[in-house]
């Protein structure tokens, strides 16, 4: 079997720093789904403006996935020491590079072939193989086991924005922005209060430093 792209994810995250670890944890993030030739065609959408979300099927194209199939990965929520079977795991280092998404469907231009989604856990770029609508009755699942996600709790962190920072973008942007960066975009095993990390962010790279449960907003600039 062959797989090919039916169409291109557009996020105001430039790479694959800062993307949220799972669909839904940033709400406020907006997204497009941007389909491409052949498959552009208003009749695909027709009567998916009756749901509230959809399933994406897409590639962890930013990787750089190994050829080698290796069993077991270190969770970020495990702190990236401990070691787990990489299919207990929603580690992008898979098989086949798949991943797998529930977002919000925010509109739909049946003109365009695109539909807005608010919520998503993908990079600017990101081809996207499939897309199908989400349906409550089959696909959620009540008071049912999470494994270790269940019991290493993630707290987010508190985001402070100068206001020189936050005027560079619209109030919902920088709603995003601060949704983002509360859950920690740092490798897990980073802990130096004095490092400065970088952020592509709708094309500029935002800098900050974490100190404790604190992530400061410390500058600006024009990506290159």
């Amino acid at each position: 079997m062959t797989i090919e792209p039916i169409a291109i994810f557009r996020s105001p995250i430039g790479g694959k720093f800062g993307v949220p670890r799972q669909a839904g944890l940033v709400p406020e993030l907006h997204g497009t789904i941007s389909f491409i030739e052949p498959y552009n065609n208003a009749d695909a959408l027709r009567g998916l403006d009756g749901f509230d979300y959809i399933w994406l099927l897409w590639a962890f194209s930013m990787s750089g996935r190994s050829q080698e199939f290796k069993a077991t990965v270190r969770p970020p929520r495990l702190g990236g020491n401990e070691r787990i079977g990489v299919f207990a795991s929603r580690s992008p280092f898979r098989p086949n590079g798949l991943g797998l998404s529930s977002v919000r469907i925010a509109g739909i231009d049946f003109e365009k072939c695109e539909i807005q989604v608010l919520g998503a856990d993908l990079a600017d770029g990101t081809p996207i193989y499939d897309v199908k609508p989400y349906v409550e009755y089959a696909d959620s699942h009540r008071d049912v086991r999470s494994g270790f996600v269940q019991s290493h709790a993630w707290d987010p962190l508190e985001v402070i924005v100068p206001d020189n920072v936050a005027a560079v973008f619209k109030t919902e942007e920088v709603d995003a922005l601060k949704g983002i960066l509360s859950q920690d975009p740092r490798p897990q095993y980073h802990d130096n209060p004095a490092r400065i990390y970088g952020l592509v962010f709708k094309g500029k790279d935002v800098k900050f430093k974490v100190e404790g449960s604190t992530l400061s907003v410390v500058g600006i600039e024009d990506t290159k």
